[in-house]
């Protein structure tokens, strides 16, 4: 089954990470391949506690509008990578669940191969997908099992509280 967790609000990650941790502990195999994300966050800890394996590219890129095009060919060539390395992963059963975090977000940016993308969540061997990020492109929805969206109501952001660490990241 495929699961998106989109929305403009706080939680796709989290919700994600939330569903690893319940997944590891019933005995199942997963794996994080994060997408857009370059800086350390507070759950790669966590994972690796739990045994999880995570894939992330620590190329410093910053925000999509102000990477240059070298950049962003740069940026794709590694989500590409790491798209491979995970497809992989799902079609060899070497995982039970397969979180892809912000991936519908690469996607829509074009900085990940669309076809490939499709052609993951065509044939994923048994394991369950998770994509996460804003705006997913109406093929990924098409395909979805499961569509959450987060909705921002109201945010500390607003009244300019800096994103706090063990919270936000």
């Amino acid at each position: 089954m495929i699961h998106i967790y989109c929305g403009d609000g706080k939680g796709k990650t989290t919700a994600a990470l939330g569903l690893i941790a319940r997944h590891v502990g019933a005995g199942g195999r997963a794996v994080l391949a994060q997408f857009l994300k370059s800086s350390p966050t507070g759950e790669l800890a966590s994972l690796e506690k739990l045994g999880v394996t995570v894939y992330r590219n620590d190329l410093p890129h910053g925000f999509f509008p102000s990477m240059t095009d070298e950049t962003k060919a740069a940026v794709a060539a590694l989500h590409n990578a790491t798209l491979s390395t995970v497809t992989r992963l799902a079609r060899e059963n070497a995982c039970t669940l397969l979180v892809l975090d912000e991936l519908c977000a690469a996607y829509s940016l074009g900085l990940i191969d669309r076809s490939a993308v499709l052609s993951l969540l065509d044939d994923h061997g048994s394991a369950e997908l998770v994509l996460t990020g804003r705006d997913p492109a109406p093929e990924l929805l098409e395909r979805a099992d499961y569509i959450t969206e987060m909705k921002l109501v109201k945010h500390p952001y607003e009244k300019g509280v800096k994103a706090r660490k063990g919270i936000e990241y």
